[in-house]
């Protein structure tokens, strides 16, 4: 069965602080590794009718992947535009290497904690800027039943330098129905931050165990297990939280202060994907829900549905939406004003108190509409499209619209294969 085990992907400069949200696009914002994607039965290969089982050797081959991507958000807010180059190279019959480089270009304004003016509901933005440079590499080699593959990665910006690893095993048991992955993941960062000197370092570790089910020829079941912790500057040190300060008798000032968060968290995954094709349609379906806790307090519930459509010998159409829920951060506050917390100045407090204003923390609903398009030319040559459409709503009845983001997300991509 051939399985996708977790290694070290460079992303930018967000998913990290910004607790669970929607897996896949608070990436665009603002962390750098994270466990790749959860291995789960390839649908595609269900609706060509291939077999799971096939041996290494029977599908070894090299491929050089490109992809761009344009991720927009409405109202002017962030654009990302990310290039991104996959090689893939077998090493005689039992070993592979896998190389991946990326390039991001993030302009733009995003919201930087400061609540709305009064009389407006718009709240405060701040533009930024900044170009990333990444790659990762990985090693693996099959054993009879065992696959164990090595990763090793880097991410460069300018104001954050992150390296990561990962270790991963894929065992076949049941004449190859039944699979087991355990992986070990690990990334070392540094923060640029403005009142330290030294750059700030934040450490994190994530455990893996999964294992997927062929039920029937036609239908398989995935359930993943995971535990990750972080510790250091877990903040984000461009969000920002405002209080109204007495500085003299009923004299009040209003002052930003950088936010406080915990210095370590915790965090938990559980994943259940179920994969099946229908002959008869010539498609296949993939069902997935996701559940997400983690020590800061939030909560993340998030459903998947992609169907592939085969229409004749050579296109491959994937339609997907997405839902995503979670409840806020415990330290999640809109306003400090209604609060007895006295912000101060200066380093982070690991003893508290806590408090952020980044609406990413903040109890939110998301949905994404997706369409994928898959054209294989010749058994050498294939191209992709897709377009996706991203929209996030608040819902603790407190925080303004108009901090959450709208975005559209267009990708194209060729891979050669030989």
């Amino acid at each position: 069965m051939h399985l996708q085990p977790f290694r070290p992907i460079p992303v930018s400069r967000g998913a990290a602080t910004a607790s669970a949200s929607d897996p896949r696009k608070t990436m665009k914002l603002i962390p750098r590794f994270f466990p790749a994607r959860l291995p789960r039965p390839n649908a595609a290969l269900l609706l060509t009718g291939l077999t799971l089982a096939l041996p290494r050797s029977g599908r070894a081959e090299d491929a050089l992947s490109y992809k761009y991507e344009d991720y927009r958000e409405s109202g002017g807010r962030i654009a990302v535009q990310t290039q991104s180059a996959h090689l893939e190279k077998d090493i005689g019959t039992d070993a592979k290497v896998k190389i991946d480089g990326v390039i991001d270009a993030i302009a733009g304004a995003t919201p930087n904690g400061q609540p709305a003016p009064a009389g407006s509901d718009q709240v405060v933005l701040s533009r930024m800027t900044e170009r990333r440079k990444a790659w990762n590499a990985e090693f693996s080699r099959q054993f009879s039943r065992i696959n164990v593959a090595v990763g090793g990665a880097s991410s460069r910006e300018s104001d954050y330098v992150s390296t990561g690893w990962s270790f991963n095993t894929v065992t076949d048991f049941n004449q190859k129905n039944t699979t087991l992955l355990a992986g070990l993941a690990g990334t070392d960062d540094r923060v640029k931050v403005a009142f330290q000197a030294p750059y700030a370092k934040k450490r994190g570790n994530d455990v893996i165990v999964g294992l997927t089910q062929l039920l029937d020829p036609r239908t398989s079941v995935t359930f993943n297990l995971s535990w990750g912790r972080s510790t250091g500057y877990l903040a984000d040190p461009y969000k920002l939280v405002e209080k109204s300060i007495e500085v003299v008798p009923t004299v009040f000032l209003r002052q930003t202060f950088a936010e406080n968060r915990p210095d370590e968290r915790d965090k938990w995954i559980a994943l259940n994907t179920v994969t099946r094709s229908f002959a008869e349609l010539h498609g296949a379906a993939e069902a997935s829900y996701r559940f997400y806790r983690d020590s800061f307090g939030t909560e993340a519930h998030t459903l998947g549905l992609t169907w592939f459509q085969r229409i004749g010998g050579h296109l491959i159409l994937q339609p997907g939406l997405r839902l995503y829920d979670q409840t806020a951060a415990d330290f999640y506050y809109y306003r400090l004003d209604a609060t007895s917390i006295i912000p101060t100045f200066g380093r982070p407090r690991p003893q508290g108190p806590f408090y952020s204003s980044d609406y990413r923390l903040s109890a939110l609903r998301s949905v994404n509409y997706s369409l994928k398009a898959i054209w294989t030319v010749t058994d050498r040559l294939q191209l992709d499209a897709s377009v996706e459409n991203y929209r996030m709503r608040g819902r603790d009845g407190v925080t303004p619209q108009s901090a959450y983001a709208r975005a559209t997300i267009v990708t194209g991509g060729l891979k050669l294969s030989w």
